[in-house]
This record gives structure tokens, sequence and C-alpha cells, in this order.
């Protein structure tokens, strides 16, 4: 009986670590998906950083309130898996709301992001953004616009200058 509370004990300590390690976690209900589907999400999941755990809810409650997040008990109800971020906070977000368009049963409950209990919308509105790469060139492109501007402009007065000078 003690070594299987200090099983769940040891496990209450792991998803705590999760959870404080995390940029976000996302709260799923899989009911429904076969096998192939579940393999398919954890698959793109593991290729983008992101670790996904099915967790009894009462380890998640636990884990969850000696974490300090608060408001996350309403979402460990029926079947659970806690997918984990520590790199890319949009990464699990997106991924799982593209499987929930195909999947029917798949529902995200809410989650966490950057150390704050995020509601259900709020995990939706991140799930649209663009994943790390994407973010990166459109940072690339904003950078870029000032100097191909400023290229332009010079070809411009050039070109006019040599108008200007065969005109004469």
């Amino acid at each position: 009986m003690k070594q299987l509370l200090l099983k769940k004990a040891l496990l209450v300590d792991e998803i705590v670590e999760k959870f404080n390690q995390a940029t976000s976690v996302v709260i799923i209900d899989y009911l429904g998906l076969n096998v192939d589907q579940v393999t398919n999400m954890r698959r793109e999941l593991r290729e983008n950083g992101v670790e996904m755990k099915v967790v009894k809810n009462t380890i998640l409650r636990r884990a969850a309130d000696k974490a300090g997040y608060e408001g996350l008990d309403e979402t460990f109800t029926g079947p659970t898996a806690v997918a984990f971020s520590n790199d890319d906070a949009v990464a699990p977000a997106r991924i799982i709301a593209k499987y929930a368009k195909d999947i029917e049963p798949l529902e995200i409950k809410g989650g966490v992001i950057e150390g704050t209990v995020a509601s259900l919308e709020q995990i939706q509105e991140i799930s649209q953004l663009p994943g790390h790469d994407g973010l990166l060139s459109m940072l690339l492109s904003v950078l870029q616009a000032p100097v191909r501007n400023f290229a332009y402009a010079v070809k411009n007065v050039a070109e006019s200058k040599d108008d200007d000078g065969s005109a004469a």
C-alpha cells in the first residue's frame, strides 16, 4: 500500500515539474479516437517538441493544485490527455485544433499558457497563430521591408536622374 502511494506521489511530482517547465499545456478529451488517430497526433506533437500524456484526473488535479494552477479542476473530467510544450507555446494548441477539426470526438478542454490558466477561447485563438517558423518568417519580412523600400527609393532616384540627364 505504501509503495502504491509513493508511486502516485512521484507521479504527481513529475506532472508538477512538467507543468512548471511548460510554456504551454493543452488539456484534451480524447474519447472516441481510434489508435491510428491518436498515434498520428502523438507523432506530430512529438515532432514539434510536444509531449502528450494520458494521466488519471485525480493525479492531474493534485499536480495542478501543487503547481498553483487554480481553475483547472473542471477540465479534469472524463478521459483526459495533457500536451506539454517547453519551447513553442503555440504548437500544442495549433496541432490539436487541426486534428479536432477533422476528428469530431476530439475536444480541447482548457490549458495553461505562459504560466496562466487559459480558457478554451484563448487556446482556440492561439491555435490560429502560425508556428515558430511561420512567426520567424513574418518577423524577417517585417525587418526586411524598410531596407527593401530604401533600395527601391534609391533606385527610383537614380533612374530619375538618368532620365533627366538624357533629356538635356
